[in-house]
Parts: structure tokens; C-alpha cells; sequence
């Protein structure tokens, strides 16, 4: 597939050594478009960047160093949108450092539904993978794509659940489109191409630098209306996501834990710092209801009483409820989440139920 001449040079610009986003931004305020930087006289050039800068841009298009991203793009389910295409992100493009270019793999549908970010602990506890999938699949059903970063644990299960529901999910991840990083999750990466979408602003090739994914952090929060931390102990690079998605005025949401473990601390120090406690799916639907008002902010249909008469102290498992109680797995979900956090019913091994009061 050949670029046309605005896509190379979009591509060629972003891809000269040294140029940061302040750069770019000087350039293109400047001359308008990225061709017209490439046919500015070079005089004009060197009043904006360093001489290094200049000299790259003096050269022009160099058309092997776009042979890959030709190639990469013959796949039709690959994109490359620019922040002047009419498919960009409106949301992330009302923050004060968006990408000048995104590449993406699967679906270009999902970058403007709305969307909340579920970030977390790599090193998660069971009742937090459980909980991170449980909130992910139930608003998901209700609408809402899911946002996260594709690493392991809490990032890991937000995605299982978002592609679960009609909101499905979105990977924003620190590396090249071309790469897999973490290398386990190379299943959930092909899942999310074919029913999610995978976002990266990086150069195809990049490999995992650890500067990269702090910055990857700004994009998964200026993409969704708020964002959701499960669980992060204070060192967690989901603070940082936490307090972006406060700089750029999202909402941020944060789940209590035990008073004892070092993964729900960084949590605990959101909510003293206002943070909203989310107990439910229902707790971030009610505080953004005012964003989305077609949203359907209702509870699930059956109260928690009725799904006793089908729960009891016998372990059941998920797809025996649902056919019992008629509810779907989501909203069934949302319930039984609830019920766990107010402790009348455990999660035993093997997905099972068991009600204990």
C-alpha cells in the first residue's frame, strides 16, 4: 500500500530525532501542514528548531525509512489517524499533549464511544483480577468502552471484561504496534485486534523503554471521561494515570480494600484525596449519568433477595445462576460483586459461588 504525500510527511515529521512534541507544535503553528514545513525555506526552519533539527528536515522525505510503515499498512485491519483526521479522538484532542499521530490496530469505531479507563497493580490479588473483570464486563454491557494499558493484572482483566461487553476495549500500550509487550499477553493482543483496538503514538519498532509507558499513562486517561483504579500500592504507575486523568478533569474512581495490604494503599490515598469510592458499577454510573445521559444507569432488574432463593450454601457456579435467576452474566455479575464486597456471599476456586449469610 502506498502513503499518499500528506500521510509521509505527517509520518517523516514525527519520526525527526530530536523533534518533541514542542517542536512539532512550533513548526506546524508556523507553516500549517507538515508539507508545507518540508518546503519551508530552510532559513525560516532553523528560527524555530536547533541546526541539527533542520538539517534532518532539510533532506526532505526519506522514502526507505517509511518502507515498513507501507508494509504495516497493507493490513487492512492497521490505521494511522492524525490529529487533522476527522476520526481522531475528540476527547483526547481536548488535552494539552495529544499525540500528533496514533497508530492502530482493529477498530476505528470505538475511539470517540465513551469510554473509562481501569487501571491497577501488575501484581494483583485474585479479588482484584476478579473485581477489575467484573466492573469492565458489566459497563462495557451497559456502553462503555474499556481503557487500559495491556500490561499484566489489573490492566490484563479490565480488557477480558470490556471484550465482553458491547462497549468492548482499548489497549494503549508503550511500545510499537509491531511488538507484543508483555510477550504473555500475546492472545489478549490478537483478541483486542479483532474486536478491540490497540493504540500506540510510537514509531513502529519501538521497543519497551521504561520513559515510553508514563506517557503512554496521559493517553489512557485523555481518552475516557474517568478512570477507575482497582488496586495500586503507592509506588504504582496507576497514581500517575490517576492524578492525569485529574489534570485533564476526568473523574477518578478508586476501590477500598483491607486496611493491611500494600496493594489497596494507593487506592486508600486517592480516596483521602477525593477520589470517589466505588463499591458498584452503579457508583460511576450515577456520578457520570450527567456526561451521558442515554446511558441506562439502572440497577440490574432482580433484587439481590430473589437471587438468594437461587443461592445457597452449596457452591454454584456462574452459568448454573444465570440460567436460574434469567439474568445475563453481566448484570448477574455486577450483583454478586456487590454481595462479595458486603460480605454475604464467597468466590471459592474453579469460578464457584457460595452465599454465607
Amino acid at each position: 500500500m502506498a502513503l499518499d504525500s500528506t500521510l509521509a510527511s505527517w509520518l517523516a515529521l514525527s519520526q525527526i530525532p530530536g523533534l518533541g512534541a514542542e517542536g512539532l507544535r512550533k513548526l506546524l503553528q508556523t507553516f500549517g501542514s507538515p508539507n508545507a514545513v518540508f518546503t519551508a525555506p530552510a532559513a525560516e526552519i532553523r528560527r524555530l528548531v536547533n541546526p541539527a533539527i533542520a538539517q534532518h528536515i532539510s533532506l526532505g522525505i526519506i522514502e526507505e525509512n517509511l518502507f515498513l510503515t507501507e508494509q504495516w499498512l497493507s493490513d487492512p485491519i492497521n490505521h494511522i489517524v492524525t490529529i487533522a483526521d476527522e476520526s481522531y479522538p475528540q476527547q483526547l484532542l481536548n488535552t494539552q499533549d495529544p499525540p500528533f499521530l496514533l497508530f492502530i490496530k482493529g477498530r476505528l469505531d470505538l475511539l470517540n464511544k465513551p469510554s473509562l479507563a481501569i487501571v491497577g497493580s501488575r501484581n494483583a490479588t485474585p479479588q482484584g483480577i476478579r473485581n477489575a473483570e467484573a466492573f469492565a464486563q458489566s459497563l462495557s454491557e451497559l456502553g462503555f468502552c474499556i481503557i487500559s494499558g495491556m500490561a499484566l493484572g489489573i490492566d490484563t482483566s479490565a480488557h477480558l471484561g470490556g471484550l465482553k461487553g458491547q462497549g468492548s476495549s482499548i489497549a494503549v500500550i508503550g511500545t510499537g504496534l509491531d511488538r507484543v509487550y508483555p510477550a504473555t499477553n500475546k492472545e489478549l493482543a490478537h483478541q483486542l485486534a479483532m474486536h478491540g483496538t490497540i493504540i500506540s503514538e510510537l514509531p513502529l519498532g519501538t521497543p519497551p523503554l521504561p520513559a515510553n509507558f508514563p506517557r503512554r499513562n496521559r493517553i489512557i486517561s485523555g481518552l475516557s471521561q474517568g478512570c477507575l483504579i482497582v488496586e495500586a500500592s503507592l509506588q504504582s504507575g496507576s497514581l500517575i494515570t490517576a492524578r492525569l486523568a485529574l489534570e485533564q478533569g476526568r473523574e477518578v474512581f478508586a476501590i477500598p480494600g483491607s486496611i493491611h495490604s500494600p496493594q489497596t494503599k494507593g487506592c486508600h490515598a486517592l480516596i483521602k484525596q477525593g477520589a470517589k469510592l466505588v463499591e458498584n458499577a452503579q457508583d460511576i454510573l450515577q456520578e457520570l449519568a450527567g456526561i451521558f445521559p442515554s446511558i441506562n444507569t439502572a440497577s440490574p432488574a432482580i433484587p439481590e433477595h430473589e437471587l438468594f432463593q437461587h443461592l445457597h450454601f452449596d457452591p454454584v457456579d456462574l452459568d448454573t445462576l444465570s440460567t436460574l435467576s434469567g439474568l445475563t452474566i453481566a448484570p448477574l455479575s455486577a450483583i454478586l460483586l456487590q454481595l462479595e464486597l458486603e460480605g454475604k456471599v464467597a468466590t471459592l476456586p474453579g469460578g464457584l459461588y457460595q452465599r454465607i449469610v
